[in-house]
């Protein structure tokens, strides 16, 4: 990339950051929890999206890691009342990674549609699991969390207030995001890229497919568990609706929305989702079929999402341009 380009990517990601740092500043406490959602489903949508847009992997139970992260959570704070913040996370995080390495040694033998059934019948498995364990999970009636004051050593932070976790949040998953961001851009990155595109090439020229899918599964796993505890935190409760298939129809949406073809498609999906849903439920208790109608349309008229229709404009408007008379050449 040329210098010119880096720095005006690097400009428009600062302004992005300081505006969204300054949303506490200007919004009232329910925008900021709404704003909160969207950094929470955002990483969400991006974890699915490496393994849909990336390796070209179609789960049907992605919520499995998801829902796992956020009942780890929600049982060790539960079940240990002097666990930090970080020690929940940090199982939540561990939990979800095992999870992600065994089902995915079980699962990636298989491709195409085997793979995306057997994704759901583990997310049923799981479900069933969260649904039975009365006495971890809480069953049907779910786990109340509360969130603890978080230790940065010299000082602690409350993270009780809206405003303090959402800039918790944001300086938290706003790094993990930026990590996933640079992962793709690594070798590692670019191989689950070429690995879509022609695996017999790739197997051809010594990679181990095999692994290298387990490596990103595992690794989405672990974001879309870090996701589901920061759910956990932000609801304070957690029910079997975070493990159950709507919550992986969920991120099918908000992926399919912003748009598998880049990285920060799913991120736009995700803002779009949660403010659409939040405005619709508003107005009817059938929002649901509302989204579904929005998810129809787009799928038809508009198949790469909002990033590529963002993209196509882009392109129309540059070849508009270039074949525009310069001024005074008209006669």
């Amino acid at each position: 990339m040329e210098p010119r380009g880096v720095v005006h990517i690097s400009l428009w990601s600062l302004f992005g950051l300081m505006l969204i740092l300054a949303i506490p500043l200007g919004l009232p406490t329910y925008q900021i929890s709404l704003a909160t959602e969207m950094i929470i489903f955002a990483l969400y949508a991006v974890s699915y999206n490496l393994l849909l847009g990336y390796s070209g992997l179609l789960s049907f139970g992605h919520a499995l890691f998801f829902g796992s992260g956020g009942y780890a959570t929600a049982v060790a704070l539960a079940h240990f009342p002097n666990i930090p913040v970080w020690g929940a996370l940090g199982i939540s995080l561990g939990l979800t990674t095992l999870i992600g390495f065994a089902t995915g040694i079980l699962l990636l033998r298989h491709k195409g549609a085997h793979f995306a059934l057997l994704t759901l019948a583990f997310n049923f498995l799981f479900y069933a699991v969260a649904t039975k364990w009365h006495s971890v999970t809480g069953g049907d009636d779910g786990l109340s969390v509360t969130r603890p004051d978080v230790s940065f050593g010299l000082f602690q932070v409350n993270l009780s207030g809206v405003t303090s976790f959402y800039l918790f949040t944001l300086c938290n998953l706003g790094l993990v995001i930026f990590f996933c961001w640079y992962f793709t851009r690594t070798a590692m990155g670019q191989t689950i890229l070429l690995i879509r595109e022609n695996e017999e090439r790739m197997k051809f020229l010594g990679y181990n497919t095999n692994t290298s899918r387990l490596i990103l599964f595992t690794f989405t796993g672990a974001l879309a568990g870090l996701a589901g505890s920061f759910y956990a935190l932000h609801f304070q409760f957690i029910s079997i609706g975070a493990i159950s298939v709507d919550m992986t129809t969920t991120v099918l949406l908000i992926t399919f929305i912003g748009g598998t073809g880049t990285f920060w498609g799913p991120i736009l999906g995700a803002c779009v989702y949660i403010y659409l849903q939040d405005l619709l439920s508003d107005i009817t208790d059938r929002w649901p079929l509302i989204m579904g109608l929005i998810f129809i349309l787009m799928v038809l008229f508009i198949p790469g999402g909002m990033s590529g229709l963002y993209g196509s404009i882009k392109d129309r408007f540059l070849t508009f341009r270039r074949h525009k008379p310069a001024a005074g050449t008209e006669r």
